[in-house]
């Protein structure tokens, strides 16, 4: 890990975007997280109304300053050797514990670290999120040095307490007596933050005298000029690599579990995971195909995708998680933006550990030209290497457009051209109506169509993730990907 300074994250003038501040949001369960996040962000943008199982990215206006505010997972809090004996005991105990339930990490879950990919180079701060209305014992207290350690060494120099629940304070008790009084592993905690805290009450987001914000802020910017403008940069290599050894596990454990869950299948049984990734040119509707999938407008449509997305939602008994992607240039991979064919690869690593199905977006309305064609396939060779084609599904959207005329009709009158790229993707298609969240029957055949193509890949269920999709220095070969023709005078059809 390094410290590094940039002149678009001290504002430079000649910057497109308004100067940027990232923030990762760091901490244990029921810490107040997430409430954290949406108090920063001034909306509910993330859902506070179940357990962060992945982490989530947005973004606001702060003083014509750019905020980017990350919402992980809660860490896991180590138990205690005693915890066991306590067990043994469990049935003798008549009184609650005071401490929050701690039920094992889920392998289904993303480890909180993670989240420091989504705010890339590197967080300018790591808000570690604290309870008063929880105790913060040692066990806390290791839990919070094992969460800092794998980010990387020289975390704590960008680190800040941000105490919540301040409002459950006996009245005329302030945070500084809170800590002196709570003990020596909060007092280590502050300590090793370099005495940066800041309290904050979630329930007076809505008045307009709050002034919480603005002032998490200023501390925010103090603590950045102590840093000489630095921010934390992010080793992704490393913490993908601890991410994909923790995944190991939970595979291994669901190779145990196969068995199990294949004669137990029932209705209220855990639900199948599905991992999508949207890739197609720009304008194309993929975020609208999302919405269609989750049922419910989780992404922005009508509008360019600049950053990769990640959703949530269960559907038909799966639990299926979306990444949105920035679309490509319609006629040349060369002309499509490095930053864009790295945020796709990016996409891809975000859906650990790895993506079931590539959903090639393609609206019905558009002709499909040669180099059309050509350009779409390169792109996906080139990001995803030559095995993304047994993981590649065309999804045709606009399928309102169509009317009576069924799509397998509608193929035969595309021509020869729409018929090799189905042939690429092993003749896996679907039409969706995206106009209407929710509302198309047909989400239900396609998760189908999905299951049925993860069956066929047999042991390769899935599009494994590649290291090099998270490097900053991955090379684009343009060899055999298109034709040489200038480009400049071409229309979109």
């Amino acid at each position: 890990m390094a410290a590094v300074s940039s002149a678009s994250d001290t504002g430079d003038p000649r910057g497109r975007h308004p100067p940027e501040r990232r923030l990762l949001i760091l901490g244990g369960p029921q810490s107040g997280k997430t409430s954290t996040a949406n108090s920063i962000l001034g909306d509910e943008v993330f859902d506070v109304g179940t357990e962060t199982t992945h982490s989530n990215v947005g973004q606001t206006e702060i003083y014509g300053r750019r905020v980017t505010v990350v919402d992980t997972p809660p860490w896991a809090i180590p138990r205690d050797p005693e915890d066991n004996t306590e067990a043994d005991n469990e049935d003798n105990a008549g009184a609650e514990s005071e401490n929050p339930s701690r039920p094992p990490q889920s392998l289904d879950n993303e480890g909180p670290c993670m989240g420091a990919i989504l705010c890339p180079p590197g967080p300018h701060a790591i808000l570690l999120v604290v309870s008063v209305t929880q105790p913060f014992t040692d066990t806390e207290k290791r839990a919070a040095d094992e969460q800092l350690g794998a980010l990387g060494g020289g975390t704590w120099r960008y680190s800040m307490v941000v105490f919540t629940g301040v409002d459950k304070l006996p009245k005329g008790v302030f945070i500084e007596e809170h800590i002196a009084n709570t003990g020596e592993a909060l007092q280590w905690l502050v300590e090793r933050c370099g005495s940066r805290y800041h309290a904050f009450d979630n329930t007076r987001k809505e008045t307009e005298d709050n002034t919480q914000v603005p002032e998490l802020m200023e501390k925010v910017e103090e603590m950045i000029t102590d840093n000489q403008g630095w921010y934390f940069e992010v080793n992704e290599l490393i913490l993908l690599e601890e991410e994909q050894a923790r995944r190991a596990l939970e595979e291994e454990r669901m190779r145990m579990e196969e068995h199990v869950r294949q004669r137990d299948q029932m209705i209220g049984g855990p639900p199948r995971e599905l991992r999508l990734l949207l890739l197609g040119w720009k304008g194309v509707g993929k975020s609208s195909v999302g919405n269609s999938i989750l049922g419910r407008r989780y992404f922005e449509s009508g509008q360019e995708t600049e950053l990769c997305l990640r959703r949530q939602a269960l559907v038909s008994g799966r639990r299926i998680t979306i990444v949105d992607t920035p679309g490509w240039d319609w006629f040349s991979v060369r002309r499509t933006p490095k930053r864009i064919r790295q945020e796709s690869q990016r996409g891809a690593a975000l859906l650990r550990p790895g993506p079931h199905t590539l959903l090639l977006v393609l609206p019905v309305v558009s002709s499909l030209t040669a180099r059309k064609r050509r350009t779409l396939l390169a792109h996906i060779e080139t990001l995803f290497g030559d095995s993304a084609c047994l993981h590649t599904m065309v999804l045709f959207s606009c399928g309102d457009w169509l009317g009576r005329t069924p799509i397998e009709e509608h193929i035969l009158r595309g021509g020869r051209e729409l018929q090799r790229l189905l042939e690429f993707c092993g003749n896996y298609y679907h039409v969706l109506d995206s106009k209407i969240p929710g509302k198309d029957r047909s989400v239900s055949v396609l998760l189908d169509k999905m299951e049925e193509m993860i069956r066929e890949n047999g042991d390769k269920a899935f599009l494994p993730i590649q290291t090099e999709w998270l490097s900053e220095e991955s090379s684009y070969s343009s060899d055999n990907t298109e034709p040489e023709d200038d480009c400049r005078g071409c229309q979109v059809q």
